[in-house]
């Protein structure tokens, strides 16, 4: 078996990165909550990228239901924690990686030691964990993390940067304190506004937001997976335009469409309060 060698393994990075920012990316140390659908890949690609260290939380296992998107699903894994799969995926791309695992996910007790000198958070939480992912925004926000989001929306990805001083997550989506429905309304309205999506679901009877149901597809966690990385590197070498909320990126693979918003006051504003409104009245929330 060949020697690992960091510098060979991650030299077709360089000409893209510079040979002192491959450096920086080598010591930078990104949190990733969830490694399902998007966070798994999350996780290999930043891993692909030479980012050197990494804390990642996951409570659930691999099952049958996740082999249409998830990296770290198969036959093989099937039963077992998606923390341990996913933290052996990235060793043997990079066996030098510092990973520090949190198999009960993200809570209360473990907050300060899963974002404990960490340069960036990428969100990978599935889309109903509202509680876990307003407790690790609202952390981001208060100690000056970068937070990046990129939602799997159909055939394509939706992108949100929460940047220190800049608007928060709270302050854009507007879900604290409301009922799971309410919150994912909110959520799916804020994550893309231009709902680019919404053309071609071929059974709408497969959306089930009271039963905390949706499709999926493999394309839109790799494509997520990718944009998620690029905003990465952008924020961990301090280059390349960062647009962060309430600005919006959504791009749908199929339409080839990509779509920038821009939101003032995020769910407050008028078009987004018209969409909130119009899923209230289909979903018969008051």
């Amino acid at each position: 078996m060949q020697a690992f060698d960091y510098d060979q393994a991650f030299s077709r990075n360089l000409g893209w990165v510079t040979d002192a920012e491959q450096a920086r990316l080598r010591g930078a140390r990104v949190a990733i909550a969830g490694l399902g659908g998007v966070g798994g890949l999350h996780l290999v690609t930043l891993a692909r990228l030479g980012v050197g260290k990494f804390h990642i939380a996951d409570l659930d296992v691999f099952e049958a239901a996740n082999f249409n998107r998830q990296v770290g699903a198969s036959l093989s894994t099937s039963g077992r924690q998606k923390v341990e799969v996913l933290a052996e995926m990235a060793r043997d791309i990079n066996p030098e990686a510092e990973l520090t695992l949190f198999p009960q996910g993200v809570n209360e007790e473990n907050l300060e030691a899963f974002f404990k000198a960490v340069d960036l958070y990428v969100d990978g939480l599935d889309f109903f964990a509202f509680a876990a992912r307003e407790l690790v925004f609202r952390y981001c926000a208060r100690h000056g993390i970068p937070a990046i989001t990129v939602a799997p929306l159909g055939m394509g990805g939706a992108l949100l940067n929460f940047m220190p001083g800049r608007m928060t997550f709270e302050d854009y989506f507007q879900v604290e304190g409301r009922q799971e429905l309410d919150k994912a309304v909110r959520f799916l309205v804020g994550l893309a506004p231009a709902l680019l999506h919404r053309h071609y679901l071929a059974d709408k009877t497969r959306v089930d937001l009271s039963a905390r149901k949706g499709p999926s597809t493999p394309m839109a966690c790799m494509i997520c997976a990718g944009v998620a990385g690029t905003e990465a590197l952008k924020i961990l070498l301090k280059r390349g335009k960062v647009l962060a909320a309430p600005h919006g990126i959504q791009f749908d693979a199929y339409r080839n469409k990509l779509a920038h918003t821009w939101r003032p006051g995020g769910n407050r504003h008028p078009f987004n309060r018209i969409a909130i409104a119009i899923a209230r009245h289909q979903l018969g929330l008051r």
